[in-house]
């Protein structure tokens, strides 16, 4: 294992860590640590890796009932996952933190190699997937009852059906409003949504004990904590920004012979110039952000030579990779043809994060591969990975450039890139 090298604060002794010591990993090696497999190990180099982590998986002849709840317990963790930072993805500003965790999800898989820490909120999606679903039941009888209570004052107004039904539609509210707020503050468990008496119970009980505000605001920071919303505002803002830096200037010449300005023959030339630049900033851009996504260090965005030794270790790999990560962000473009309203937006940025957090997972893993290699491949396999690499993305430019026409942006859907800014379709 490579020595890492790790910055300790609030010790007096650098020797012996102290719980509340903060690990900083300042240098993350060419040659990474590909022995790091146990979860202490990981815990100890990377102290932020373990959450999200996922339970293994029971045997399934010993276990079958075990193993059957673990696998629905995934599947509904990581489709809460997804719909979440689609929720927050269809919100302009907030939309970096989405971009953030995709990135946050990349990094964790190119330091560590682990495809189960590729999930950081699955320890508590499962949990806001059963709050909004207790919440959306409890609120249907309250939409019956609301509409009921609106037919019976366009049929009688002012008669005892409109005042009784608008009655009960108010005490109905604030009944489940109480009951909705104990909930959540039991935990928003799917008992505590079905058991309303254990949870006046529960109140009665938190208040004679004392104290029970000052726990009730731990624990709303300590959930607010885990999210690590700043910190992955920040990570996707800088990951947007250095993207952008790459893609500004040949994506504006790429969309200047759709632009009225300018002569015919001038723009085309300009055109064909953009297209030949985005082909080799879209050859590397991925490198390049899975390496800040590993490093998060906004400098790593521009370290091209490090990308390139990289490249060099596991060519076939990153051609692999390239082609996959290409091929599935085409298809999305499809869905900026017609503009959507604002609150439709979320269910196209379903689509748009399910597609893109598998690709964040695999050049995260090829970045990790290749991390892990100390020799450059066979010369061989480096060209043909170039050769073959070249045209494929000429192809994807070509096509990207007829994109323009069937968007609702026009030329402007050429400065989008999904891909790498954020996982939007505006």
């Amino acid at each position: 294992m490579n020595e890492h090298t790790i910055q300790q604060t609030d010790s007096t002794d650098p020797s012996v860590e102290s719980p509340g010591t903060a690990c900083e990993i300042t240098d993350f090696p060419d040659e990474p640590a590909g022995t790091l497999g146990s979860t202490t190990e990981i815990e100890q180099f990377y102290p932020d890796e373990v959450v999200g982590n996922i339970s293994p998986f029971p045997h399934l002849l010993r276990h079958p009932l075990k193993a059957a709840f673990w696998v629905i317990r995934m599947v509904f963790g990581i489709a809460c996952l997804v719909l979440f930072l689609a929720l927050i993805a269809a919100v302009p500003i907030v939309n970096f933190i989405a971009l953030g965790y995709l990135l946050d999800v990349e990094g964790r898989v190119a330091r560590t190699g682990k495809i189960r820490l590729a999930f950081p909120l699955l320890d508590i999606a499962p949990r806001l997937g059963m709050i909004v679903i207790g919440v959306a039941l409890w609120l249907i009888p309250l939409f019956l009852l609301a509409g009921a209570a609106a037919d019976a004052h366009l049929i009688d107004p002012g008669g005892s059906s409109d005042r009784n039904l608008h009655l009960i539609n108010r005490l109905a509210a604030i009944a489940i409003a109480v009951h909705l707020c104990l909930a959540l503050a039991r935990g928003g468990t799917f008992w505590c949504f079905v058991r309303p008496l254990k949870n006046a119970i529960w109140l009665y009980r938190q208040i004679r004990a004392g104290g029970y505000l000052d726990r009730a605001a731990g624990h709303v920071s300590g959930f607010f904590a885990s999210l690590k919303l700043g910190k992955n505002f920040s990570l996707g803002l800088r990951g947007f920004l250095g993207a952008l830096i790459w893609l500004i200037i040949p994506s504006t010449m790429f969309a200047a012979a759709s632009s009225p300005e300018g002569g015919q023959r001038g723009a085309v030339a300009v055109t064909l110039l953009g297209g030949l630049s985005l082909v080799i900033v879209l050859g590397w851009l991925p490198l390049l952000q899975a390496h800040f996504a590993a490093e998060n260090r906004f400098r790593a965005m521009f370290e091209l030579k490090t990308v390139r030794r990289k490249f060099k270790r596991s060519p076939l790999l990153w051609m692999l990779s390239l082609v996959i990560v290409y091929l599935l962000s085409l298809p999305l473009y499809l869905f900026k043809v017609a503009a959507l309203p604002r609150d439709a937006i979320w269910g196209i940025t379903l689509i748009f994060v399910a597609t893109i957090y598998p690709t964040k997972i695999l050049l995260g893993w090829v970045y990790h591969r290749a991390s892990a290699k100390t020799k450059n491949a066979w010369f061989g396999w480096r060209w043909l990975s170039r050769t073959l690499i070249l045209p494929l993305l000429a192809v994807y430019v070509f096509i990207l450039f007829f994109t323009q026409f069937i968007g609702v942006h026009g030329n402007r859907v050429l400065m989008e890139h999904h891909l790498f800014l954020l996982p939007v379709p505006f």
